[in-house]
């Protein structure tokens, strides 16, 4: 059981200055417009109940990866108003994160108002967790809310410094779904507990593998990685993508799942192809082989054979946790494998979680994203927190009882 978390449900917010840490790291077009607003529209729930019960909501976050520098395409400029068309009320941008001028507009701001920071790792001192510009933050605010479970795995003057310097630090509510579903949800699950992995690394994904297998009451094997367990199997992989130094690793995650008597199911036929262009994101003719590839043939989707084998383990799930899609699904003819389990997700009677990082965009192309129970915000803090790692931002935060 994952100890539960204060939230912002269980403090008094009127007239306090409420810092809130959103992720707002949002795919932006050439002329610096949000493409994507999810990210944005996930956080509603926690800005709105804080404006309801009278806070001043500060809020802060990074976008894209400036290090250190004040890059203008890295702007959080064209956030706001997104922001303020879903809140139906202005949003004040604040050309700064820290600063005379910043303390001076957060101090007149009205209760039930809203202003949005710059990016906040146009300082380099953001990602080095450094003390004095955490306390520069924590000097903005009465109460500190960290929302933004994809950056929970992050040691940063914002998710972890800052709450050195605040009486109150809690989770929003958008980090507390994120922490029932991929914690509690996945320690206690509803049985069957059926667990999809796919992706390109077994290296990635061999810590959370461990774990779930330990949960889990079948394990559905996909994408590329999938070949590094076929050939630590036996089988011939032709020229798919094989990580030849980790087939050990894949040899001793199927031993321990025979030793707990879990089921774990690799693909018994492929989608195929002769070329592949990872740059320009192009493949040849495809062909669909059985079990074994030949030669220079490389496997690019799941068979349709694998696809109803995976479908009946999935439609007697109470839980399925899915993470990392089955194939090229970039591409039209290697995207059938990825979006079939995706239905069958969908369809089932099964708690759905998605995991984060692919397999969210994975979800969102298939048109099943509105018929799943949970879809994790969180890429690389996804995984960590399904390997059972304690993430820096949720243990700085208060515990309930």
């Amino acid at each position: 059981m994952v100890r539960k978390v204060k939230t912002i449900a269980d403090l008094p917010c009127q007239g306090k200055r409420v810092f809130v840490r959103v992720d707002f790291n949002v795919p932006l077009d050439d002329r610096g417009n949000v493409c994507d607003d999810s990210r944005i529209v996930a956080t509603l729930p926690t800005i709105r109940h804080l404006m309801m019960n009278g806070a001043k909501v500060i809020l802060a976050s990074h976008l894209g990866r400036p290090n250190g520098e004040k890059i203008a395409k890295y702007s959080l400029r064209n956030v706001a108003p997104v922001l303020a068309k879903y809140l139906e009320q202005p949003v004040q941008f604040l050309s700064d994160c820290i600063g005379e001028e910043v303390s001076k507009a957060v101090e007149k701001m009205s209760n039930c108002s809203v202003a949005l920071l710059e990016n906040l790792r146009f300082y380099r001192e953001e990602t080095d967790n450094n003390p004095k510009f955490a306390k520069k933050l924590a000097d903005l605010a009465d109460i500190y809310v960290n929302d933004a479970f994809g950056t929970a795995h992050r040691a940063h003057a914002s998710t972890e410094g800052i709450t050195k310097f605040v009486k109150r630090s809690v989770a929003g509510f958008l980090m507390e779904r994120e922490l029932e579903f991929l914690g509690n949800r996945v320690a206690n699950p509803r049985r069957p507990f059926v667990v999809i992995l796919g992706g390109a690394k077994v290296s990635d994904k061999i810590k959370v593998i461990n774990s779930l297998l330990e949960k889990a009451d079948s394990m559905l094997i996909g994408g590329a990685m999938a070949y590094t367990f076929l050939a630590a199997s036996g089988n011939t992989t032709g020229a798919s993508r094989v990580e030849r130094g980790e087939i050990h690793i894949a040899q001793g995650a199927m031993d321990k799942a025979r030793e707990m008597s879990v089921p774990l199911l690799l693909p018994v036929d492929h989608v195929v192809t002769q070329t592949f262009d990872a740059e320009k994101m192009t493949i040849g003719d495809t062909a669909i082989s059985a079990v074994n590839i030949d030669g220079g043939q490389i496997g690019v989707d799941i068979g349709p054979q694998t696809v109803e084998f995976f479908k009946k383990e999935i439609e007697s799930a109470g839980t399925v946790l899915w993470n990392g899609p089955m194939g090229i699904f970039e591409i039209e003819r290697a995207a059938a494998g990825t979006f079939a389990i995706a239905s069958a997700v969908a369809k089932s009677d099964a708690i759905s979680i998605i995991g984060g990082g692919d397999s969210v965009r994975a979800i969102k192309a298939s048109g099943y994203a509105e018929d799943v129970s949970f879809i994790s915000t969180g890429g690389g803090a996804s995984l960590e927190f399904l390997e059972g790692a304690p993430l820096p931002g949720v243990e700085a935060l208060e515990k309930l009882q």
